[in-house]
């Protein structure tokens, strides 16, 4: 795939999944991915990069499959030590995943970018589709409840999604950089595909980083986003009460306006086919498809028929 340059904007276990499929792609070569940073937070003192790791631990096949997320082959001698020690466990930390955050968290106190962590930690998993990072700087996803504001794994992890969703912000926001990297990438893509991952605190917490979204809407890149909602529903994760907490419906339209400033097409699954024309009549090109990846198969086909699709109608609108 000489001189063709793929970027796709990924988070939670939907861009992981999105990420494999275009590893395993004839298309490989030809991808870098931009992940979300905005999950992260500090447990027993050591920093850790949930949507991160899941890429890597995706993409160097150590993924634990059956819960999506964590190591392969794990045990939790650690935390079980921890919990008889009285600290709260509620966020799962497996022995060989700490070894992860110990090694991330000594680097960051020596001053190592968190690119430069991750570049790392991708090459000790074997992972050769490079990860960029959106920003170097702390960005976390903050998610107000009737409780009052929990931290975004607070709300994920220990309540379970449970809460009822009253507003989110993105803590750091303000004053956080965009890597060089990042912009690069952007503005030299020909394609940018947004996974099917959570629109507000996934992928939307990329986008906020100053100056992202802005490379987006600037590139002459073709931007096509594979929808996260199956027949109206997710998948898995909150992305429903995100959606409906900032105002938009809980269908392909909701996901449209997320994107709607830069988006040229969309992927939508069989059982969401009625949407289609609303979506073209926004002057959308619009893939409908089986999205629900399971298999490695699933995966690459998918990934694979975006990228053919996404590819063909971009020459149709430059003819």
């Amino acid at each position: 795939m000489s001189g063709l340059n793929i970027t796709l904007l990924a988070g939670g276990v939907g861009g992981a999944k999105a990420a494999e499929g275009l590893a395993k792609s004839p298309y490989a070569s030809a991808t870098k991915i931009i992940g979300n940073i905005a999950d992260d937070d500090e447990f027993h003192g050591l920093w850790v990069s949930p949507d991160i790791d899941t890429l890597i631990y995706s993409l160097g096949d150590q993924i634990d499959r059956q819960q999506g997320w964590g190591r392969k082959n794990e045990t939790h001698q650690v935390l079980t030590e921890l919990k008889a020690l009285g600290q709260d466990t509620w966020m799962t930390l497996g022995d060989l995943d700490l070894a992860t955050h110990i090694y991330r968290t000594n680097l960051k106190h020596q001053g190592v970018s968190a690119s430069e962590i991750t570049e790392r930690l991708a090459k000790r998993h074997g992972v050769s589709v490079p990860i960029l990072l959106p920003t170097d700087d702390v960005v976390q996803t903050r998610v107000k409840t009737p409780q009052g504001w929990l931290s975004f794994q607070e709300f994920f992890v220990r309540e379970h999604c449970q809460s009822d969703v009253l507003d989110i912000e993105y803590q750091g926001i303000e004053k956080a950089k965009p890597t060089q990297n990042a912009l690069e990438q952007i503005a030299n893509s020909d394609l940018i595909i947004i996974a099917p991952s959570n629109p507000i605190v996934s992928i939307g917490a990329i986008l906020a980083v100053p100056d992202i979204q802005q490379a987006v809407e600037k590139s002459a890149a073709y931007v096509i986003a594979v929808s996260p909602l199956i027949g109206g529903k997710t998948v898995k994760g909150p992305a429903d009460k995100m959606l409906e907490s900032v105002g938009k419906s809980i269908d392909s339209k909701g996901i449209y306006d997320c994107y709607s400033t830069f988006l040229q097409a969309m992927v939508i699954d069989n059982l969401d086919q009625q949407d289609a024309t609303w979506l073209q009549g926004q002057g959308l090109d619009v893939l409908v498809t089986p999205t629900l990846m399971k298999t490695p198969e699933d995966k690459t086909a998918l990934l694979t028929k975006v990228v053919e699709f996404a590819l063909s109608h971009k020459k149709q609108r430059a003819a």
